[in-house]
């Protein structure tokens, strides 16, 4: 249809215009990667979608404010309408090893137990699913689960045709051997149980059609992360750490394994940043590792006390301080996962390809 002239704005004219526009950080314009959908064109009116890499954009502001500059200098143009759609460019590997219809699995990960992991995961999937993306969470930390917990809910729904049904809350699926085990008696497994039953909660599991899968793993460098890398094709890991420096050695120990395991790194986070604890260890270990540094989560009650109660803090204080870390963690996480998966050419389907 290019070319097509309506009330002297062509197609040729917006198409042009918007091909300035780049990708803040695929560095490419729109119209080469094919992120402009759905141009309309009526009388002097244009409307028209970009097709983001993720619902969790954190700059699709900045997008719309530099095509609504671009169209400013075509003759003519009346008013301009910017629609937002998103496609997550899909990791292939997990659909070829484990048959899932998960896009990306992105374990959440740290060198030493305390430093609030399970909260961050917990926070980081539902701030993912407030954007509109489908997610699921598994709580991997199989000898001391406490996701359904965190998420408020303590049973989930039968089985059905011999598969696990995950619960569900605040937007989110989740599974854990909390569900599945006696809270009374202790899990004592050596590493073919625990990854035995990692396996078993990736596969036999109706987890259905997902964006993302977070991971919580246990602390440490043990059985689960390397069982859970034969496993799984990740996307990549996240590192939390606390804000002191003797926490950032114990994440360093956690970021190498992964680095050791050819995961990629997605980031850093900093957990309970604050007068308390201080602040900076966090960007540090991401500066000194070449890494990317996603966020500082402040020290807050409320953030505990919404994981002991089920309620957590990114649904019932949206508004608050920690919450609105959480979010911006979320979509630097987002961000970094689609730029990781499109630069991947060997392994992931490049962007002319996606829609």
């Amino acid at each position: 249809m290019l070319g097509k002239n309506s009330g002297g704005v062509t197609e040729e004219a917006v198409m042009k215009a918007l091909s300035t526009v780049i990708e803040p950080e695929l560095h490419r314009d729109l119209v080469s990667l094919n992120m402009i959908r759905n141009l309309d064109i009526q009388g002097r009116d244009v409307e028209f979608t970009i097709m983001l890499t993720t619902p969790a954009c954190p700059l699709r502001g900045k997008m719309e404010g530099d095509c609504r500059a671009a169209l400013a200098g075509v003759e003519n143009i009346g008013s301009i309408k910017v629609n937002f759609d998103a496609n997550v460019p899909e990791n292939q590997r997990i659909a070829e090893q484990l048959g899932q219809k998960f896009k990306h699995a992105i374990a959440i990960a740290s060198g030493k137990g305390g430093v609030g992991k399970s909260t961050v995961s917990v926070n980081l999937a539902i701030a993912l699913a407030q954007t509109g993306a489908s997610v699921g969470l598994l709580d991997a930390d199989i000898l001391g689960p406490n996701i359904p917990m965190m998420m408020g809910v303590d049973k989930m729904p039968p089985p059905q045709n011999r598969k696990l049904i995950p619960a569900e809350a605040h937007g989110v699926k989740f599974i854990s051997m909390a569900f599945l085990s006696d809270p009374n008696k202790p899990m004592i497994w050596r590493g073919p149980m625990l990854h035995s039953a990692i396996r078993q909660l990736l596969t036999d599991v109706e987890w259905g059609d997902l964006d993302y899968l977070i991971i919580d793993l246990p602390p440490g460098t043990g059985d689960a992360q390397l069982s859970l890398a034969q496993t799984l094709p990740l996307s990549g890991a996240v590192i939390v750490t606390q804000p002191m420096m003797v926490a950032a050695s114990d994440a360093l120990r956690g970021l190498k394994t992964f680095e050791t395991l050819n995961v990629p790194i997605i980031g850093v986070v900093e957990n309970m940043s604050g007068e308390m604890f201080g602040t900076g260890a966090g960007s540090m270990l991401a500066t000194n590792n070449q890494t990317e540094y996603l966020g500082t989560i402040p020290l807050a009650a409320a953030v505990r006390e919404g994981g002991d109660t089920g309620n957590p803090i990114v649904v019932v204080e949206p508004q608050s301080a920690a919450a609105e870390a959480f979010s911006a963690v979320a979509q630097q996480v987002a961000a970094r996962v689609s730029v990781m998966t499109l630069m991947d050419d060997s392994s992931f389907i490049p962007i002319e390809m996606i829609g």
